[in-house]
């Protein structure tokens, strides 16, 4: 079954912001799509926004786009009333009712149909004296924005809707301090990227645990590769070297042979493939314990910078390593100064790094435009570097689903 819409476009322009529970983990994402170059979706044309998520949705699957986790999508007064969301599985979809949906009788009745069959409900954006009140019986997930609220409103609507049956979410967290006040007002959930900042610490060091892999990360970084450091490196940690192992004997690497010991798969793989296969693993190992978006975030930036390299100058920088570092900071809990600090990065790479410009930054910002859906820097961004939007769109999807190849969510 295909929704109405005046064409289907064969390029899907797809992003997500994550949902944490406060023990910081990934509860859902919301997605956000636009269907072409020319079509941004304002605020006057949520139908059509709509629509184009859940066609997009069922063209290329929830298990790629959210990871087997819920999917928040947004929901007008038509979509609502005509069932659309129904295209998509109760168990995998959250329905965020708008604050432009007024709460008539069809409304409702609507709400409690998708009830009914087993979908959880959403208000999004919900204020003091909010007009969907009446709606508050049925809501599953209240989400307030912290930015348009004051602290003690907050408070007061979790005290007031908050409930083992209706969990409150709170919106636009991007601070650590906005996180750990929200967590002791009561809220449940979390959408924001505070999580991507790491917890300024007083040591500022980098913890024990993940001390291995950011050593891994350096000796491989280096200009001329010692296959034996890097060998002795990721003997140190029994678990790396079977996640190593076990990589290296999976399908994705397309290796023929079985791998029998370390030495065996640094002598098979090469140098190159020796540097990539590392960095991948070490960054899914530094990051076991943090949340799964910021690993996945980290490989589809690493793909996608790659890609976009194909057809942009880049001089001798590795945009694979680029985008792979650019969250290091958050995954390893230190600052990123820490975690460039005695890498043997070039200069251009360790500046944009640390957040000053060059001749990478508008590659770098791309990067950072796709995965936040603005939409319109993508296009300021892709024309900058003369690369068709189209382009930009597929690359971008082909890393995402290269990343959970990786990761083992595909």
């Amino acid at each position: 079954m295909q929704l109405p819409s005046e064409t289907t476009k064969q390029v899907r322009y797809a992003a997500r912001q994550p949902i944490l529970t406060n023990a910081e983990q990934v509860y859902g994402y919301e997605l956000l799509f636009r269907d072409g170059t020319e079509n941004y979706f304002s605020n006057s044309n949520g139908d059509a926004a709509t629509r184009s998520v859940l066609d997009t949705s069922t063209l290329l699957g929830l298990d790629v786009l959210c990871d087997g986790r819920r999917a928040f999508i947004n929901c007008t007064r038509e979509i609502l009333l005509k069932d659309y969301v129904t295209l998509l599985p109760p168990e995998q979809l959250v329905v965020e009712i708008l604050e432009t949906v007024p709460p008539d009788d069809e409304v409702r009745a609507a709400c409690q149909r998708l009830k009914k069959a087993g979908y959880k409900i959403a208000l999004d954006d919900f204020t003091v004296d909010d007009p969907r009140e009446s709606l508050t019986d049925l809501a599953d997930i209240i989400k307030v924005d912290i930015r348009q609220t004051t602290a003690e409103e907050s408070a007061a609507m979790v005290r007031r809707y908050g409930s083992p049956r209706c969990q409150m979410l709170a919106e636009k967290v991007e601070t650590r301090e906005e996180f750990t006040a929200a967590k002791k007002a009561g809220f449940s959930y979390f959408q924001g990227y505070f999580f991507r900042k790491p917890e300024i610490m007083k040591a500022r060091e980098v913890p024990a645990n993940r001390a291995t892999y950011l050593r891994l990360l350096q000796v491989i970084s280096r200009p001329e590769l010692d296959s034996r450091e890097v060998e002795d490196t990721i003997k140190r940690e029994a678990s790396l070297t079977y996640r190593l192992l076990r990589y290296l004997n999976s399908a994705a690497f397309g290796l023929r042979n079985e791998i029998h010991s370390l030495r065996h798969a640094l002598t098979i793989l090469g140098e190159h493939e020796v540097r990539r296969w590392v960095r991948l693993v070490a960054t899914l190992c530094a990051g076991e314990d943090r949340p799964s978006d910021l690993v996945l975030s980290a490989l589809v930036r690493a793909r996608f910078s790659e890609l976009l390299g194909d057809k942009v100058e880049h001089g001798s920088s590795d945009l694979f390593l680029v985008g792979l570092f650019s969250l290091m900071d958050a995954i390893l809990e230190v600052p990123m100064y820490v975690v460039v600090d005695g890498m043997p990065l070039d200069h251009e790479t360790r500046e944009v790094l640390l957040g000053n410009d060059n001749h990478l930054s508008p590659v770098y910002q791309l990067v950072l435009a796709q995965e936040d859906a603005e939409w319109q820097k993508v296009a300021s961004l892709s024309a900058q570097l003369s690369l068709p939007e189209d382009f930009v769109a597929e690359s971008h999807w082909n890393a995402m689903q290269w990343a959970h190849q990786m990761t083992g969510t595909a």
